[in-house]
């Protein structure tokens, strides 16, 4: 029989999990506990997902400020530090920022403007033009940022995030001075010792830096890239990732979960002869056209996968096919021809005007974006997804 359906992604509810937990065995029990409850079965090629928090809760990858400011301090010298292109986010930043102004004497806090790198505005273009400032070139003190603008807040939280981030600092036992700027190289007329912030740019930032005399930078991605005094840590990414748990501790992103994906994935291949893909999943990336502000603030959106998720989708355009290789076909015969097409199709559609219009992206990213908004953020209780009919296409029965 014709299959009617194609992709469905479904949240699988869980338990809350702790340090310790046994998550592989928690993930396949969730996923075949779910299957049996809602009367489906698992498939070749699905894929199964397991959002990044609870893994990095199951290691007790955590670190509190102490931590935080002691490797700052080892690393920076404990002076003056200037803290360049950090995010606009109480759940993402004010922790990590709290910890850097501990293990400092003074914080020089340079914000980019009208936003941060992924979209948290302060300001917007049409106010910056009315103002006549240029964000490309000029340098604004905070007592020239006020006087044009005022008191800023973000459209969703109602955060004033300039005035936010200073009494963290200050609150840490820190002097403060803010200044808003879009060139790296600005903050080296405030100091020489650097923490760049920036997540998706931050090898670009680093080399500007370094090129322009600063002495010491280092990005969020080394600070706790080892332990200090029993933290938790990630060596590949640090601080990046990490997310507020209480009002003194960060979760890091997840350490190495290779053994995990894979883990599940031959767990499930011995109970149920079914070989799936299996991937952790962080932020999905994708940009909201109401308040522009893309998604990912994680350093990638998948940290772990199988071997089966490498790569970008291979696929032809069906409404391109039907508006011009077969635009005189209609009925049965416009979908054998697209079939039979789909059928031939190369393994490498790179350069065709077949495939023009799909999504050149990687698999993990599209995947873990679906993962991400099908879970969400809040109370939805369901940390694994199962993704089933994925890599079908039109001529799968």
């Amino acid at each position: 029989m014709e299959r009617k359906v194609g992709t469905i992604s479904r949240g699988i509810r869980g338990p809350i999990i702790r340090k310790g937990d046994d998550l592989k065995k928690i993930v396949v029990d969730s996923v075949l506990d779910a299957c049996e409850s809602e009367g489906f079965e698992l498939r070749d090629r699905d894929v199964i997902a397991v959002t990044e928090s609870v893994v990095a809760r199951a290691q007790g990858n955590y670190a509190s400020v102490e931590h935080i400011a002691e490797d700052v301090k080892n690393k920076l010298g404990g002076g003056t530090v200037g803290v360049i292109f950090p995010i606009l986010s109480r759940n993402r930043f004010a922790i990590c920022l709290r910890g850097i102004a501990m293990g400092a004497k003074k914080i020089v806090l340079m914000l980019s403007y009208p936003s941060d790198e992924v979209g948290n505005a302060l300001l917007s273009y049409d106010q910056l033009d009315a103002a006549g400032v240029n964000p490309y070139s000029d340098v604004l003190s905070i007592e020239k940022y006020r006087e044009l603008f005022g008191e800023t807040k973000h459209e969703f939280t109602g955060v004033d995030y300039v005035e936010y981030y200073s009494q963290l600092i200050t609150g840490a036992g820190a002097e403060v001075e803010i200044i808003f700027a879009n060139q790296a190289k600005a903050i080296l007329d405030y100091a020489d010792c650097i923490i760049n912030c920036d997540i998706h740019t931050r090898v670009r930032t680093k080399r500007i830096l370094k090129e322009n005399g600063a002495k010491i930078v280092c990005g969020l991605d080394e600070i706790l890239t080892s332990s200090v005094n029993g933290s938790g840590y990630n060596e590949k990414y640090g601080l990046l990732g990490s997310n507020k748990s209480t009002e003194d501790t960060i979760k890091l992103f997840p350490q190495e979960c290779t053994d995990l994906v894979e883990g599940i994935q031959a767990s499930i291949l011995e109970k149920t002869g079914k070989y799936v893909e299996v991937m952790v999943y962080g932020d999905g990336a994708f940009k909201d056209p109401q308040g522009k502000i893309w998604e990912l603030a994680d350093p990638v959106v998948s940290p772990a996968y199988t071997k089966g998720l490498i790569g970008t989708p291979n696929e032809l355009k069906l409404k391109y096919l039907a508006d011009n290789d077969f635009k005189d076909l209609s009925g049965k015969a416009l979908k054998d021809a697209i079939s039979q097409r789909i059928k031939e199709k190369e393994s490498n559609l790179v350069g065709s005007m077949d495939s023009q219009g799909t999504t050149p992206r990687q698999l993990t990213d599209l995947l873990g974006s679906l993962c991400d908004l099908t879970s969400g953020s809040g109370d939805k209780g369901t940390p694994f997804i199962l993704i089933q009919g994925y890599f079908d296409n039109f001529t799968d029965n």
